[in-house]
């Protein structure tokens, strides 16, 4: 088989599961869409919070630190206990929890009936708010999260290729975890979304808020329920991008790879969103292989808002969106 195939095929496997990675944040914002029709723009600074929250927790700090430091000359930085990883999970969840719950009442609750550009404007505002607790709270400083998944190259992978190929796939031990962990998340996202009471309440609200009122269902109950859910889903996200480049406030950026999954798999489809993730990260893995020493290199930063440019064009809805059609 002709070397450059080979490196072809390597370079396919390592675009699905960075493709994976994508996805994993472009679900939080369609689980918000789909059930509010809020364009979240605070999605990929959630992850980021919850990552750093959790990297806090386990690792025993002081919340506040510096600000309490600063005000009253103390030098206190950490309690002195670490905290078991899945112990740290669930506390980082409720913190999130409480973020869903007090986003609704401060927030979203005001803003029930208004425009969607008023919606997304105040999501912007949350993200930067965010972003700053995150700082206050934890410090800038580049963090190392390990909850204990495996790391580094694949043995079995890596000998069964070199047998077959005589040459060695290196494909990450997290890159898999990552993959069968989306697997389960969107199967019971799409379950949860088609087959629960709740599921089907968001739909009804994503659909009208004044009409899903009118027929007895709970904004406050959804909106909370929906960004727990998100951030649920923006934690999994922060561990997974946490382990594999360290926790930074760099993660936040993640959000803006999420776009063009968005708009590949339709702002409305969970399992568009893992489609429209894994053609991503494939596309543009084989494009920097194929064509990137031709063109400089780096192409891997814009590939994915070309194609997904051209998708807007052809197809606005994206691959599993709903074609709206609106009557004046």
């Amino acid at each position: 088989m002709p070397e450059q195939l080979v490196f072809a095929m390597e370079v396919f496997l390592n675009g699905l599961m960075a493709g994976v990675l994508y996805a994993l944040v472009a679900l939080g914002f369609v689980l918000i869409f789909k059930a509010s029709g809020i364009f979240n723009y605070a999605q990929g600074v959630m992850a980021l919070f919850a990552a750093l929250t959790l990297v806090g927790i386990m690792e025993g700090q002081v919340p506040f630190a510096h600000l309490i430091n600063a005000t009253f000359g103390t030098n206190i930085h950490h309690f002195g206990w670490h905290i078991p990883a899945f112990f740290a999970i669930l506390l980082t969840m409720a913190v999130m929890v409480g973020f869903a719950i007090l986003v609704q009442r401060f927030i979203f609750r005001h803003l029930v009936g208004q425009e969607p550009i008023i919606l997304f404007m105040a999501t912007i505002g949350l993200a930067y708010f965010l972003e700053g607790v995150g700082d206050l709270m934890w410090g800038s400083d580049i963090k190392k999260m390990d909850v204990g998944l495996p790391q580094g190259i694949n043995e079995y992978i890596d000998e069964v290729t070199y047998k077959i190929f005589d040459y060695g796939f290196f494909i990450d031990n997290l890159d898999i975890v990552a993959t069968v962990i989306a697997i389960l998340l969107v199967s019971a996202l799409v379950l949860f979304s088609q087959y629960t009471k709740q599921g089907r309440a968001m739909r009804a609200v994503a659909d009208d808020h004044q009409a899903a009122l009118s027929v007895g269902v709970s904004l406050n109950y959804i909106w909370i329920l929906v960004w727990s859910v998100a951030g649920f889903v923006a934690l999994v996200a922060g561990i997974m991008w946490g382990a594999k480049s360290g926790v930074q406030f760099s993660l936040s950026l993640i959000a803006l790879k999420a776009l063009p999954v968005l708009m590949l798999g339709g702002f409305t489809s969970i399992p568009g969103a893992i489609v429209g993730g894994l053609i991503i990260g494939v596309g543009e893995k084989l494009f920097e292989f194929a064509l990137g020493p031709a063109l400089g290199g780096a192409t891997e930063n814009w590939f994915a808002y070309v194609l997904a440019l051209i998708f807007l064009v052809f197809r606005p809805q994206g691959l599993f969106g709903e074609k709206i059609i609106e009557r004046v």
